[in-house]
């Protein structure tokens, strides 16, 4: 798959809130993921503790209010998306974030992702 039809994937999968399927479908084994910096899960390697990361922050939800993701912007081998999310948290009440997420594509698999967000408190 090319990097846009990766993004588009990707897309689709996070709007229909399957974030388990996608990273199943796109991304590699050996993948790296990169939140900001102090957050609890500040760089994770590998699909399978990336998918573990994905499955322990919907298990921290108890609702989510609304949820958008939108269009992809591509360059190359690199993609953006931006989502924003309005959810009730089990431990912390309800936060509305938004993210940058930047994905990095080799051979039709997702390498490398990064979030940039406001981390609160």
């Amino acid at each position: 798959m090319s990097t846009k039809e990766v993004a588009d994937r990707l897309v689709q999968l996070c709007r229909e809130n399957k974030h388990d399927q996608a990273i199943d479908e796109l991304y590699a084994e050996a993948v790296k993921s990169k939140e900001p910096a102090g957050s609890p899960m500040e760089f994770t390697e590998g699909k399978a503790a990336v998918k573990n990361k994905t499955i322990q922050w919907e298990q921290s939800v108890s609702e989510i209010h609304s949820s958008v993701v939108s269009d992809p912007l591509v360059a190359d081998n690199h993609f953006a998306i931006v989502m924003d999310i309005d959810a009730t948290y089990k431990a912390h009440g309800r936060i509305q974030m938004s993210e940058i997420c930047v994905y990095e594509v080799k051979d039709g698999k997702i390498i490398a992702d990064e979030f940039f967000y406001r981390m609160n408190g």
